[in-house]
């Protein structure tokens, strides 16, 4: 099997944003697993504490407020953001995609719009993608169905998905996620379509 690496040349990126309820995070974990080119998925740093379950090196990279600002100033993050105005800083290290580059694969970011933004400003050839639910009232419904989150939380969410749906255009492909298994498909095909060097169609 020819490495990924090479095909794509050396500085590619897999960028795939959505809103909060778009289902995206699903999206991610079936790529991982069945999609044929090589993506590693970008391991975030944070400034929040460990949760219980929670691996150094797997969910997250821990590190203080000093050393995340430290970075920063020092430029070594290609995006990073103080997330719901929690407090806490994340951020993807440009070292993440030096690692995925390394061993022949894509780096695969899912980051918000913002940090999309920052990427495609120094990858501009970055495969971006969109997520977006078939309708609206997808998104209350499937952050109402977690069950897990606040009455104010989930309007601040969903205020937010407004707001990144605004910015849709950007990506250089969008794909609704109306059912779950076309969807994969078909951010395979584009991914393998790029790998051809075949000239892509945008979504609409």
């Amino acid at each position: 099997m020819e490495s990924s690496h090479e095909q794509f040349g050396d500085r590619t990126v897999v960028i795939l944003s959505g809103p909060s309820g778009s289902g995206k995070s699903t999206i991610v974990n079936r790529l991982m697993t069945e999609c044929p080119i090589k993506l590693v998925k970008m391991i975030s740093a944070t400034t929040r504490p460990k949760r219980i379950g929670e691996v150094e090196g797997e969910d997250y990279y821990y590190i203080t407020n000093e050393e995340f600002q430290h970075r920063r100033l020092n430029g070594e993050f290609v995006e990073f953001e103080n997330v719901y105005a929690s407090g806490f800083w994340y951020g993807t290290l440009k070292s993440e995609l030096e690692r995925a580059w390394s061993v022949g694969g894509l780096p695969f970011l899912e980051i918000d719009v913002n940090g999309a933004r920052r990427v495609m400003e120094l990858y501009p050839d970055a495969i971006s993608i969109f997520i977006r639910a078939a309708s609206d009232g997808d998104y209350e419904r499937r952050l109402r169905g977690r069950g897990t989150e606040s009455e104010e939380v989930i309007q601040r969410r969903l205020a937010n998905a407004r707001r990144e749906l605004e910015s849709a255009h950007v990506y250089k492909y969008q794909v609704c996620n109306d059912q779950l298994d076309r969807a994969v498909h078909e951010i395979t095909q584009i991914l393998i379509a790029q790998k051809g060097n075949s000239t892509c169609t945008k979504n609409s």
